[in-house]
């Protein structure tokens, strides 16, 4: 064994031990704990923290932020990824894409309507909603997009570029939910450790199965 191949799949074991399997722990001890209708200790007083900090730039910044990890922000990007994709003819890409950020939107869809945890009611927000809380489609869907996006990027010159924006825009949205009265923090958390989880996963399986066709061709 050379030392590539070693740490090729050291690097990869490395990748799903971190983006994998222990945010889909972390996602299943928030799940249990939101069946059981127990509060996080954390949560109210990291969204008391927020709500004090409120100024109206700080409610524009964060308004700004949360319609960009929304349907409306998002579907517009992935559709122009997605066309990218197809139209330089990387099919996997694309394929990647579409399961990785559609995938996410149904899975949180699914949980949603299988927790039904109520929204945070400590203050009157200026964005409010009306759907289930847990977990997070903001986080989720844009922790997705981020993730794939990185993927995509990870052997470009600008991955750490990609990178760089991607966590900024991740934190900002994910910040922006709880800041508006709209979500709990640990929505937030389940909503990018499930993300991450099926993003990577996703990721992983497919450069598995392609190694795999790829040595039983040459075999």
């Amino acid at each position: 064994m050379n030392d590539e191949t070693f740490l090729e799949r050291h690097g990869t074991l490395l990748v799903l031990f971190l983006c994998v399997l222990i945010p889909l722990v972390l996602f299943g001890l928030l799940a249990d704990e939101v069946a059981d209708k127990h509060p996080f200790w954390f949560d109210q007083p990291i969204m008391a923290a927020l709500h004090a900090r409120s100024t109206p730039l700080f409610d524009s910044i964060m308004l700004g932020a949360s319609i960009a990890g929304s349907t409306y922000g998002l579907l517009p990007f992935n559709l122009a990824i997605f066309g990218f994709c197809v139209w330089r003819r990387k099919m996997h890409a694309a394929t990647f894409w579409v399961l990785a950020t559609g995938g996410a939107l149904l899975l949180n869809l699914l949980a949603k309507e299988f927790f039904q945890r109520t929204r945070p009611s400590f203050w009157q927000s200026i964005a409010p909603e009306n759907s289930f809380s847990f977990p997070s489609g903001h986080a989720m869907c844009s922790m997705a997009t981020a993730a794939a996006l990185v993927v995509l990027f990870r052997r470009s010159q600008w991955r750490a570029h990609v990178t760089a924006i991607a966590v900024l825009f991740v934190l900002m949205v994910g910040m922006s939910r709880p800041y508006l009265g709209v979500h709990f923090p640990s929505d937030i958390l389940a909503g990018w450790t499930a993300a991450l989880a099926w993003v990577v996963g996703l990721a992983l399986s497919g450069a598995h199965a392609r190694r795999w066709r790829e040595g039983r061709l040459v075999g």
